[in-house]
């Protein structure tokens, strides 16, 4: 690990908060990931697809994970401990989830569709001709709800590494009243990944076709989630 891609590693300065929000942050960061830690232990986890990840691989490309931002929970628990490099918004409420996640192994880049994406995307390009897979929460930070950003688009066409989308369907959870309706899954439910084809962009492509591919992330989403919800209204089984 170089001495560059260890501070995504590293928890971020708060000299920009008050002290009481410091403190919050802090006691946050570490509640979460306790709370995290303990359901997705029990999670069951099963997998649908997984194996286009090994896919990904074997063409000699790094992932670019993707997902929505309602499905955080059980994606942090199961993604842990990969080194995966995670865009987060430089918010106050972004900055304890960072804290939370990064105890999870996961690394962190700040940045937003609205203040320092330029930069953020750019680190992520570095980042990635390094070796380290990114990830997306697809709406994310702030949404809206389940409306894809360019972000993850681009940084595919100018990497040449894939989008893989994926989505978690829990077989029980509770919804909190955010921006998201983030899902939090119940103590020992079922819950399925799955995985859908990954999604190249052409060095070349030019406005048309970076809209089409937008058009084409969307929709693999969308029937991602409905796909996972099929499988939890017939029991946590597939028709096919």
């Amino acid at each position: 690990m170089t001495a560059e891609s260890e501070t995504h590693y590293t928890f971020g300065s708060l000299e920009r908060f008050t002290f009481g929000q410091r403190i919050v942050i802090r006691v946050l960061g570490f509640v979460f990931y306790l709370l995290v830690r303990l359901i997705g232990a029990t999670i069951r986890f099963e997998t649908r697809g997984i194996e286009r990840f090994d896919e990904v691989a074997a063409a000699g490309k790094i992932p670019i994970y993707c997902f929505w931002h309602d499905r955080i929970v059980s994606g942090t628990y199961y993604f842990r401990d990969r080194g995966i490099i995670v865009l987060s918004s430089s918010s106050f409420d972004s900055e304890y989830t960072a804290r939370c996640i990064q105890r999870f192994g996961f690394g962190i880049i700040k940045g937003s569709s609205t203040r320092g994406g330029v930069q953020a995307l750019v680190n992520m390009i570095r980042m990635m001709k390094q070796g380290y897979a990114m990830a997306f929460t697809a709406d994310g930070p702030k949404g809206p709800r389940y409306v894809a950003k360019a972000g993850p688009v681009l940084l595919a066409k100018k990497t040449g590494n894939p989008l893989v989308p994926f989505v978690f369907e829990c077989m029980r959870f509770r919804t909190i009243k955010s921006w998201d309706r983030l899902q939090i899954p119940l103590p020992f439910t079922r819950t399925v990944v799955i995985v859908g084809e990954p999604i190249y962009v052409d060095a070349k492509a030019d406005d048309a076709e970076i809209e089409a591919k937008q058009a084409e992330f969307q929709a693999s989403l969308d029937s991602l989630v409905a796909a996972g919800e099929r499988w939890r209204l017939n029991g946590g089984q597939f028709a096919d």
